[in-house]
């Protein structure tokens, strides 16, 4: 089956011949030639990579990201092999679900203790080339604002230590934002370009196709935006908010930070809407691009969904820019955008489709990207988008559960970035014409998720 891992004896092969064997499988149903891809890979140094998370299970963050280092994968529709060596794991949480355990067996990656330990290989010093660092998912508590306490800057915390005492700085990959509170967000930040060290945070949605061919050039004047998910409050409001900002930075003049946020939902947010506070009209161009239907109401409801509470995060700019996150509906693989770009009648709108897999698909070219912050030390696109969104999310959070103004003012957020043409990190729907809705997804790690759910 396509992307499925051959299984030999453990005992009588080694992790590369393993790898060389789930290549041939896979790209024997590809055609493509993956013995002089892997001859030429094999001659370059490979980057080792310390893998720190908070739990692996089936379809886990920890379990999409590791996948591609693990094995070949399709980007594009072109076979790829893993440009860097998984040498140590540390775990954060282990339940009957785990499946770090049997990955490591399977791969012979040793397990320690301590996220220190990991780093160094049980030694003194750092002994990796950089860190993979996975804080989604497990048994943490929530903030009084609706926020999950990821150990995300206690991970941080611990990895920086073990560079500032070996003195050598190596790239850090962050999944999804930074933290959950903004001071420990901006010092994870600030600390990396202290130490002049690569980092990549954020989310893998804004590397999903277009179904609808988009683009917005650097320079363009945009006088809107609003960006629609179909998923729960906060943990899909990153993603929400990320897609709406990998697209608007692009704008005139770059980006130049956020002067208020506002959290609205229900019957605030529509009223809003209707006082043309927010885009209606767009809102209902970047519905229209998922669904084609134009005459349905923005706030029906669609097909099986039933009914959910819509909400919204409305977003000023410090150069007068306005744009919105809407959450409507309730299916998690919803992703849409549409813009209002100056001197046009009508708006631009997309839809960013995961693939046929649903949101898993996207971490093969997440898994691309961070691949190419480890191997080359550059960051696939500007960690300032994230840590932009990181503030605005926890000031719409901190708005919906404290109220009491019209505005949530974000001086801390009016900083500026250049973006970044990410392009090359982005699917484009060539893995589509492999990949198929009929074909079962894998789950090769272990023979089978232990308790599937």
């Amino acid at each position: 089956m396509l992307d499925r891992f051959s299984q030999p004896p453990l005992s009588s092969l080694s992790r590369r011949e393993m790898l060389k064997l789930s290549a041939a499988a896979f790209a024997g149903t590809t055609g493509l030639h993956w013995q002089q891809q892997a001859s030429e890979a094999a001659d370059k140094k490979r980057p080792t990579v310390a893998a720190v998370y908070t739990q692996c299970f089936y379809l886990s963050h920890a379990f999409h990201i590791l996948h591609p280092f693990l094995g070949p994968y399709l980007f594009n529709g072109k076979l790829q092999h893993p440009q860097c060596d998984v040498v140590s794991f540390y775990g954060d949480q282990f339940t009957d679900r785990d499946l770090s355990r049997g990955i490591a067996k399977k791969y012979e990656i040793p397990f320690y203790k301590t996220i220190a330990e990991a780093l160094t290989q049980g030694g003194d010093e750092l002994a990796v080339d950089a860190v993979l660092s996975i804080g989604e998912h497990g048994d943490y508590p929530d903030t009084k604002f609706g926020q999950t306490k990821y150990p995300r800057k206690r991970f941080f915390d611990e990895i920086v230590a073990v560079m500032e005492k070996s003195k050598r700085f190596v790239p850090v990959f962050s999944d999804k934002h930074f933290s959950y509170r903004w001071d420990w967000a901006r010092e994870m930040y600030d600390t990396s370009r202290k130490y002049e060290f690569p980092m990549m945070v954020g989310s893998s949605v804004p590397l999903a196709q277009r179904t609808i061919p988009l683009e917005i050039p650097y320079g363009t004047e945009l006088e809107d935006a609003v960006s629609i998910h179909g998923g729960p409050i906060e943990k899909y409001d990153i993603h929400g908010l990320e897609v709406l900002q990998s697209m608007v930075e692009f704008r005139k003049g770059g980006e130049t930070g956020i002067s208020t946020v506002q959290f609205l939902k229900g019957d605030d947010l529509i009223k809003a809407g209707r006082q043309g506070r927010w885009s209606m009209k767009l809102a209902e161009a970047a519905m229209q691009a998922e669904l084609g239907d134009t005459k349905r109401g923005l706030f029906d409801p669609i097909g099986s969904e039933g009914a959910a509470e819509p909400h919204g995060i409305l977003l000023e700019y410090k150069d007068g820019f306005r744009a919105t996150m809407l959450k409507i509906g309730s299916n998690g693989v919803r992703w849409n955008f549409a813009c209002q770009i100056k001197g046009e009648a009508q708006p631009k709108a997309t839809t960013f489709f995961p693939g046929p897999w649903g949101n898993r698909n996207l971490f093969r070219a997440f898994s691309h990207a961070i691949q190419h912050l480890f191997v080359h030390k550059e960051e696939p696109y500007p960690c300032e988008r994230t840590l932009l969104m990181t503030g605005a999310l926890d000031a719409a959070m901190h708005y919906y559960f404290e109220k009491g103004q019209a505005l949530m003012k974000t001086p801390e957020l009016e900083f500026s970035y250049q973006p970044k043409d990410f392009n090359q990190f982005r699917e484009m729907g060539d893995s589509w014409k492999v990949i198929t809705a009929e074909m079962t997804p894998p789950q090769d790690f272990v023979a089978a998720d232990p308790a599937p759910q």
